[in-house]
């Protein structure tokens, strides 16, 4: 699955010291009789060995099924009007569904950002990290709140300065915010439910991490106050999602996790203040899982998986024929079957809609790691679906605008039709050597606005 020069340059060192196996000069291991390594030297001796000879030099690349269409598809380019020349960090874009505003965040600033419907600059706020999500809800009283969760650090480093905070959206103040965690490893997304059912709506936090992480419930206690639980220790957890998957009446989690031990697990409630854990899909640690979404492609009733691997940031940035679009079909009994894959470099994350309005569920994708030297232009695809399971890629002259890493799907002008908000994160990592951006590093976000016109019909009018 990997070439010859990234197990021997970059993944085996990695793994080595995991092993307490010692490293010199990046790829020479040295015999430490004082070391406590969980192998002999002499059998790592062999796995590098092997490695060596059994990696190609090259993987193949992934051929596409089906050639992209060069157009617009179905949308046209709306800008925000920003007036200062900054660089584009975007680390969230949000559409606010209550009150019909956009929000976003970005690295440099560490900043959240109310835009108006005109996508100008209305408001901001100044935070010590950058979020990463948001839920919008109401209050009580009817006020409206948004649970931001703020990443801490976006490099990979095992530093709990993660946290989750409610904030009043009516007016982004100190005066309107409230902790709920703190001193999180890595957070990047939150989702509310009653999970003990005492009437008290708890949290459930994915801490990426590094090394370290895990998915976790906050309890809601009498007092407002919130009680720590572990739902699983391992690193990675990037999204989740809640429901009653068993048709008990009790709210059960599935959640991707997509670092080392990558795949799909779903957590159902015991309804003693603990859940039981199924294994859904199981992914390679080379794969780089990205985002997930539950969604009934074939009409069956029963909800399928759309999975994006593309994460290209760790030991083997390389391009990888195995990085995509899948969709995995519910076969029943927490079985699911792969119907569907189209590869793209570096796919980050899959929102599934019906954007033409025939009936069908279409897909957007972005890319934080295309091709940037060959095939820029893969950093955003729309799929649409022709027929079923059978879709028409679409490649949007999108190179330029921006470099995408965020993205929301929402009727952002209430025509009916899903418009797509995509972040732009202009600088920096980037795995190609010397290449220097061509994109725009200054815009913060673009809306694709959803005129539900195909492109040629649209050229024509």
């Amino acid at each position: 699955m990997l070439d010859q020069e990234t197990w021997v340059k970059h993944v085996l060192p990695a793994m080595a010291p995991r092993l307490g196996i010692n490293v010199y000069a990046e790829d020479l291991y040295v015999n430490d009789p004082f070391s406590k390594s969980a192998i002999p030297y002499e059998d790592w001796l062999k796995i590098v060995k092997y490695y060596k000879n059994a990696a190609p030099k090259a993987l193949k690349p992934a051929r596409s099924p089906v050639a992209p269409v060069k157009d617009w598809g179905v949308f046209t380019l709306l800008k925000p009007v920003h007036d200062k020349v900054v660089a584009a960090t975007t680390t969230m874009v949000a559409f606010d569904t209550i009150g019909h505003h956009i929000f976003t965040s970005d690295r440099l600033n560490s900043s959240i950002f109310k835009w108006s419907d005109g996508l100008k600059l209305q408001s901001s706020h100044k935070y010590s990290s950058p979020a990463v999500d948001v839920q919008f809800s109401k209050d009580a009283q009817g006020k409206e709140q948004g649970a931001f969760t703020f990443i801490g650090s976006m490099d990979a480093i095992d530093i709990l300065n993660g946290y989750l905070m409610d904030i009043g959206i009516s007016e982004l103040s100190v005066k309107n915010e409230k902790t709920i965690a703190q001193n999180l490893p890595r957070p990047v997304q939150s989702l509310s439910a009653d999970f003990n059912k005492d009437g008290l709506e708890d949290r459930i936090i994915c801490g990426f991490g590094h090394n370290a992480g895990g998915l976790f419930w906050y309890k809601q206690l009498p007092d407002k106050q919130f009680e720590k639980h572990v739902i699983s220790t391992i690193p990675g957890a990037e999204h989740a999602i809640t429901g009653d998957f068993n048709h008990d009446g009790w709210p059960d989690v599935i959640c991707l996790f997509a670092q080392a031990d990558e795949g799909i697990w779903l957590f159902l409630n015991d309804h003693k203040g603990g859940f039981t854990t199924t294994n859904l899909l199981k992914f390679p640690p080379v794969y780089g899982s990205s985002s997930f979404q539950l969604v009934d492609f074939n009409h069956d009733g029963k909800p399928d998986i759309l999975y994006t691997s593309g994460d290209n940031s760790d030991y083997s940035k390389i391009l990888k024929p195995f990085h995509g679009v899948y969709i995995y079909l519910n076969q029943g009994n927490y079985k699911y079957k792969q119907a569907y894959f189209y590869p793209v470099n570096g796919a980050t994350k899959a929102i599934a809609a019906d954007f033409n309005g025939d009936g069908k569920l279409d897909i957007a994708l972005i890319a934080f790691f295309p091709d940037l030297k060959n095939n820029a232009t893969e950093g955003f695809t729309y799929f649409e679906q022709d027929r079923p399971l059978h879709f028409v890629p679409h490649h949007l002259p999108l190179a330029r605008e921006g470099r995408w890493i965020c993205m929301d799907v929402a009727d952002y002008n209430a025509d009916g039709k899903p418009d797509i908000i995509l972040g732009n994160y202009a600088l920096g990592f980037i795995n190609e050597d010397g290449l220097k951006p061509t994109w725009n590093t200054h815009i913060p976000f673009i809306i694709l606005k959803n005129t539900g016109i195909p492109a040629v019909r649209a050229v024509k009018n």
